[in-house]
């Protein structure tokens, strides 16, 4: 059957629309069982139907479908569309009224139907160009419950609204709140307008297709409430003009910027911009801002604008973004606050996030002279009768930076160059994780060069050698480089010295831990496990067996795609028995 638009938000073939009654029924339906059904009106489906409903659901299979469905909600019946969402508009493929009912009931009982439909039209491919990772009910609702203790705010802006999770959330629990959501993808815009008109909150909310960093905001006399899950994109994917505002807009408040910053860092700022003292928020964001060093612009602005009031740290099995194994943090604060203290803890699920309450009080001042925040979450470790943490027994260091591994690790360009500069070094992660139990051949390592600080000690033939290749490598750059500017001498690489066991620290895999029997140095992909005191060589083993059988992934840092990274820290805390027991396992 053809089928065409008809008065302004009728955008469904043929059937009227599903009377209030039925929806409210429908919604009650909905929550119970997630399905809605002809005979919902009655009673239950049982688990079977459920199942069987739930595969013959029809599907909105395009993108034009999904317009369609947007429209049939409402989305054209609350300010004007944007040229961009008009083109899509136009494109709309009409509905099934039964299709669009079903959607609306869903909404009413509280699911983002049309949020989901968006992830699973775009592949995380498109979706990570933007961005675009929609959160869990579950954290939205936390968040928004937080945001409740702290007060009723007048306005409540997300600011990269994706389908409106958080404003839909935020308009039910705040009766009065205007709702502004901000978001650059036109499809979205159109999904966050559906959402807040089949929620009944079109009347009091504005939808703006721009750019949260540009925008510009009505003043008002009451409080804003920032609430959202800002776009996670990386620094390559951010233009330049946009790394220059980020340093401008940085510098304009006395700080600092790297342009290393993901995207999220801009939002942060970008609310410090525009935030008015008693403003409040809380954002959730990937959890790497806590320790690397872009990430100090959020912990300075944390510390003094914005107010810092509490960090959450979710666990990646938690699916805080959910396809990506990130860990996420969850950022209160509340504008020109300045607490004496800040709370953090680590959310291992989603069911113990309540309202986003307790956690591990953290003074200011331990704040400021901390350069890394992330270890503030974690619980007290109880070590095991029997046990103790690596660090008793081993520093962990990991391994020394060339600056430019293209000059520094031995190829064509440095023939000649005596052996006793040339070292046998694990350059690359997988020769360990390759290696198994044991790194036992030299050879088949390829070789650093690392030259004496002191070139007065070489001479004759070997100095003719070194000053060869030092006019080769300074042709290449090598003594240009940020690392070689800030050695003693620019060709000292300053490898450390062979470190008994090698471990790998960053990989979507534990680490893995290799009994360095080859003698080989190692570069900054692995680390090294140095005994505080010698060990026998059973004692050696047995560590080694020990940790390749019991390591986990718990206790790193979890990045985007699941990289999990231990800091040398971070791997001394990992507990392993004792000496006694290790020479046992080591036999």
């Amino acid at each position: 059957m053809d089928s065409k638009p008809g008065p302004a938000g009728d955008w469904t073939e043929g059937s009227p629309e599903v009377p209030l009654a039925e929806f409210l029924r429908a919604r009650e339906a909905v929550r119970k069982e997630g399905i809605i059904a002809p005979h919902v009106f009655g009673t239950l489906p049982s688990p079977e139907e459920v199942a069987a409903q739930s595969a013959a659901r029809p599907v909105l299979a395009t993108e034009a479908a999904l317009v369609g469905a947007a429209l049939a909600l409402g989305a054209d019946g609350f300010g004007d569309l944007t040229a961009s969402e008009a083109r899509l508009a136009a494109s709309a493929k009409a509905q099934p009224a039964a299709l669009v009912a079903d959607l609306r009931a869903r909404i009413l009982a509280g699911d983002d139907p049309l949020g989901e439909t968006f992830c699973a039209l775009r592949s995380a491919e498109v979706r990570r160009e933007r961005g675009a990772v929609y959160t869990p009910a579950a954290i939205v609702r936390a968040m928004v419950e937080w945001a409740a203790t702290i007060g009723t705010p007048e306005r409540v802006v997300d600011p990269g609204a994706g389908s409106g999770r958080f404003l839909v959330e935020a308009g039910r629990r705040f009766a009065v709140a205007n709702l502004v959501a901000v978001e650059t993808d036109p499809l979205a815009a159109l999904t966050t307008r559906a959402h807040l008109s089949a929620a009944g909150l079109a009347t009091r909310a504005v939808v703006m297709l721009d750019d949260f960093r540009s925008a510009r905001f009505e003043k008002i006399q009451g409080r804003t409430l920032y609430l959202g899950n800002p776009p996670y994109v990386r620094h390559h994917l951010i233009g330049p003009e946009w790394k220059e505002w980020l340093k401008h807009e940085a510098a304009a408040r006395g700080l600092k910027a790297s342009t290393l910053a993901g995207l999220h860092v801009y939002f942060f700022l970008a609310i410090a911009r525009f935030a008015k003292a008693g403003d409040y928020g809380a954002l959730i964001t990937a959890a790497e801002w806590l320790d690397v060093n872009y990430g100090q612009l959020v912990r300075s602005l944390f510390l003094d604008r914005l107010g810092g009031q509490a960090v959450y740290v979710i666990e990646p099995d938690a699916q805080p973004f959910p396809g990506t194994q990130s860990t996420a943090a969850v950022t209160s604060f509340k504008v020109n606050g300045v607490p004496p203290s800040a709370r953090f803890a680590r959310i291992d699920r989603l069911t113990d996030l309540d309202h986003l309450a307790g956690g591990r009080p953290v003074r200011r001042e331990r704040l400021l002279a901390e350069p890394r925040w992330s270890h503030f979450t974690r619980k007290h470790q109880e070590i095991p009768v029997g046990y103790v943490e690596l660090g008793e027994l081993c520093r962990v260091h990991r391994g020394q930076v060339t600056g430019a591994n293209k000059i520094w690790i031995a190829g064509p360009h440095s023939e000649g160059l005596p052996e006793e500069f040339l070292f046998p070094t694990v350059t690359k992660a997988r020769e360990l994780i390759r290696a198994g139990e044991t790194l036992a051949d030299p050879a088949a390592l390829r070789r650093v060069i690392d030259l004496p600080t002191e070139l007065d000690v070489v001479s004759g033939k070997k100095r003719d050698a070194v000053q060869a290749f030092l006019r080769r490598a300074e042709e290449m750059g090598g003594k240009d480089s940020y690392i070689a500017t800030h050695r003693k001498a620019w060709w000292a690489v300053g490898l450390k010295k062979p470190a008994p066991v090698l471990a790998t620290y960053m990989a979507r895999r534990p680490p893995a831990f290799v009994l360095n029997e080859a003698s080989a140095r190692h570069i900054n992909i692995a680390h090294g496990l140095y005994p505080r005191e010698p060990l026998t060589s059973k004692a050696l083993v047995g560590l080694v067996r020990y940790l390749r059988s019991s390591a986990t992934t718990k206790g790193g840092r979890v990045y985007a795609g699941g990289l999990t990274k231990f800091e040398p820290r971070e791997m001394e805390r990992i507990p392993v028995p004792d000496l006694a027991t290790l020479a046992d396992l080591g036999a």
